[in-house]
């Protein structure tokens, strides 16, 4: 961060200009054709490979890359689509470092992986530049679907029905389709604008229109779509937020992380975006490090991350820990807040040290206080806006092993159902694969 000034409390502009381009760079740059054959051919193309098996949505991770090597990467992007018609936006967001690349060969044997997210990555961004889509709609079959959701599920649901010929129409309470691609995601793993990108080829498939701005509940009626549409599938997401429980949260400066990764993503001039000096984070999960990090490169002097358990029990990946602390933030295990101090405003944050035993976590009475202009939650979110009679399972919809819901002709997938693992990839396979479900009954087969 080049010739940074800091000034007290929370304020925008705190960086030379040229520093928000340079820190908002792609974290994983795209190989070029030369390093895509190097590491393709690193791969020993493995029968029964484990890492086709820890990919949720089972790409033939052998097959793709023995595309790449043998000079076909748009064979490759196929291969990969076929499987994860969001392969594009998953080679940049997915954990691939506690999925395939974990238990690549080559990992278990050297310690270095095959680069398989970027591997796949360098196929997909060859297909994708080109404006072509890799698959034909089929003939319509006169059913229709409401899909009500336009993130990875609900992309991945209507895209595969679409396919099959059934007309799809997507509705989303937000201004852009996309979800948590969209809205969720730190703009450093997607940067220039590539989730619309996606979006808007992935509806060259044709038979797909988005609504946007239209929430169910609100603008919409589960009992009304089921009577204008053949079948329903849910996507909702989580759009609730888990309330910080200590005393202060109700003071200026206390914000919701996801709220924050959100207006950064949608702004067009990051130098505008107002940041703290002393920044603390609460919570352990992949949104906890993107808010963070973004922070940091925003121009925080000080940033946080508190977790009331340890090292080992955050959500968020080690790889996802260790890009925190190289970009200068902190991690503080095994504390929960007690209260947020300051007049009006947030000036710190209180934590009482924990310790696990098989009881549980328990607090230990010593406290120590951070100080904190702007305090980020990233404790979860919660199922908002279920429609009535939809059954739930440990607070999200309950799905039996296609997707079905306790309403006939109503179908869920995504992190509002039960089961996901609040991943991209994973929202991606459940779409895919209640779609196929939902195919099925569309043409009486069940």
């Amino acid at each position: 961060m080049p010739n940074t000034v800091f000034t007290s409390g929370i304020a925008a502009g705190r960086l030379d200009p040229d520093a928000y381009t340079d820190n908002f760079t792609d974290l994983h740059p795209p190989l070029d054709d030369h390093e895509a054959m190097v590491a393709a051919d690193r791969c020993y193309f493995c029968h029964d490979a484990p890492c086709m098996t820890a990919c949720p949505t089972s790409i033939d991770v052998p097959m793709f890359i023995r595309q790449i090597a043998t000079g076909t990467p748009e064979a490759a992007a196929q291969t990969i689509f076929e499987a994860n018609i969001l392969g594009g936006m998953c080679a940049r967001v997915c954990p691939t470092e506690t999925l395939c690349e974990e238990v690549c060969v080559r990992e278990v044997a050297e310690g270095k992986p095959v680069e398989i997210g970027r591997l796949q990555r360098y196929a997909t961004d060859t297909l994708m530049e080109k404006g072509t889509h890799p698959f034909t709609r089929a003939p319509e079959t006169g059913k229709s679907v409401a899909v009500v959701g336009a993130g990875p599920a609900g992309l991945s649901a209507a895209h595969r029905l679409a396919r099959y010929g059934h007309t799809v129409t997507i509705y989303d309470s937000r201004a852009k389709a996309g979800g948590l691609n969209e809205y969720g995601i730190a703009s450093y793993k997607s940067p220039d604008n590539f989730a619309q990108a996606e979006v808007d080829w992935l509806l060259k498939i044709g038979g797909i229109t988005i609504e946007t701005g239209k929430s169910l509940g609100v603008d919409l009626t589960l009992d009304a779509l089921k009577t204008e549409f053949d079948a329903v599938f849910l996507a909702i997401g989580l759009s609730g937020v888990n309330a910080l429980k200590a005393e202060g949260v109700d003071k200026s400066g206390v914000l919701d992380a996801v709220d924050f990764i959100s207006d950064l993503r949608q702004s067009t001039d990051l130098s505008t975006l107002p940041i703290g000096r002393n920044v603390v984070v609460i919570g352990g999960g992949m949104t906890a490090v993107d808010a963070a990090v973004q922070a940091k490169l925003l121009g925080a002097q000080n940033v946080t991350i508190a977790y009331r358990r340890g090292r080992d029990r955050m959500s968020a990946s080690e790889f996802e820990q260790d890009l925190a602390t190289s970009k200068g933030v902190q991690i503080l295990y095994n504390a929960q807040p007690v209260a947020v101090h300051g007049n009006g405003a947030c000036a710190e944050v209180e934590f009482e040290f924990t310790a696990e035993s098989d009881s549980g976590l328990s607090g230990t009475g010593e406290t120590v206080r951070i100080p904190a202009d702007q305090v980020f939650m990233a404790i979860g979110q919660t199922l908002d806006g279920v429609p009535d009679g939809i059954e739930l399972e440990r607070g999200k919809i309950a799905v039996d092993t296609l997707g079905r819901t306790s309403v006939a002709g109503v179908w869920a997938g995504g992190d509002c159902a039960l089961g996901g693992e609040d991943l991209t990839v994973t929202a991606v396979a459940e779409g895919r694969d209640s779609a196929e479900n939902m195919h099925k009954f569309l043409m009486g087969e069940g």
